[in-house]
């Protein structure tokens, strides 16, 4: 039944990010996907000290809450914003200063336009430009775009506040923000590390599976002093977890890398494969879902 409700959710993540790469409206849905139904419940879990994940509605939030402010990452789905607010007055009366975007996926994006005027709203530059083509983000909302953004490193805050924001390299986009708290050993992945499934690349944002291994190797070698990952839609996650999924994304490529040698389809590639038995509870997406990314990466390696 867990394995069951967790692909479940990973379909519906992974639809809401696909509506988004094809640039359709925020509210339409693949066929299949049924529409929203019943309240929305946003349930935290405390993390660490000040710190909570909170899910539902679309990706994972974290929470952070600083001697200033709140610092928010990813504010979920559309109509999700207030009932997200709702439940960190539950956790803290200070209020939120900061949002972090970490990628530009609507399930991660949609609900800064619930947010207040005067939240500093962050994100990587590509993020911010990937965002802009939304259109929720139009008009009047544009207000709610990204209104500080960064190449390669930003440290927001100080001392036990202190929040560093990491652009490593294209992966599922071309804006992937790892967000981590040095003083809690927490970073907050986004959906570049989603969930212990095969991949989703998003070329029409930018992604790339060739990077995205490139990326995943760096954040590895490079990040230090983390125990504890908050990933984009699954639970959370320890340090090993994260060097295991470089490693199973490295394997992902290089099997797909020999498909394409052997002249194979994409069709033929997806239908093929399945997880390595080294890789206990990966899971492989719906072939609807996975088969995107494999267009996209067998696309560059056939260039």
């Amino acid at each position: 039944m867990v394995r069951r409700i967790f692909v479940i959710s990973m379909f519906g993540f992974l639809a809401c990010a696909l509506v988004t790469a094809l640039g359709l409206p925020a509210g339409a849905r693949p066929a299949g996907q049924p529409p929203d139904q019943g309240p929305k419940v946003v349930e935290a879990q405390k993390v660490k000290d000040n710190l909570y994940v909170l899910t539902g509605g679309g990706g994972n939030s974290a929470v952070f809450i600083t001697t200033k402010g709140v610092v928010v990452v990813d504010t979920k789905l559309p109509g999700w914003g207030r009932p997200l607010q709702d439940k960190i007055k539950t956790l803290t009366d200070k209020p939120v200063t900061t949002i972090i975007n970490t990628h530009t996926h609507a399930d991660h994006t949609s609900g800064n336009v619930e947010f207040p005027a005067g939240v500093e709203i962050v994100a990587h530059e590509n993020t911010k430009a990937n965002m802009a083509r939304m259109d929720l983000f139009k008009g009047d909302h544009a207000r709610f775009l990204p209104n500080k953004t960064y190449k390669t490193k930003l440290s927001l805050g100080s001392a036990a506040d202190r929040v560093d924001l990491y652009y490593f390299g294209r992966g599922g986009t071309n804006g992937d923000t790892w967000v981590v708290i040095p003083a809690l050993h927490t970073m907050v992945a986004g959906d570049a590390f989603a969930a212990k499934s095969t991949w989703y690349i998003d070329a029409g944002n930018g992604g790339s599976g060739v990077e995205y291994v490139r990326t995943l190797g760096r954040v590895v070698s490079e990040i230090k002093g983390v125990d504890t990952i908050i990933t984009g839609h699954g639970p959370l996650m320890t340090w090993s977890d994260m060097q295991e999924f470089a490693q199973f994304n490295k394997d992902l490529l290089e099997w797909v890398r020999g498909e394409v040698k052997a002249g194979k389809s994409v069709d033929e590639i997806v239908a093929e494969y399945k997880v390595p038995a080294k890789y206990p509870g990966y899971v492989v997406l719906p072939p609807q879902l996975t088969k995107p990314a494999m267009q996209a990466v067998y696309d560059e390696l056939k260039k």
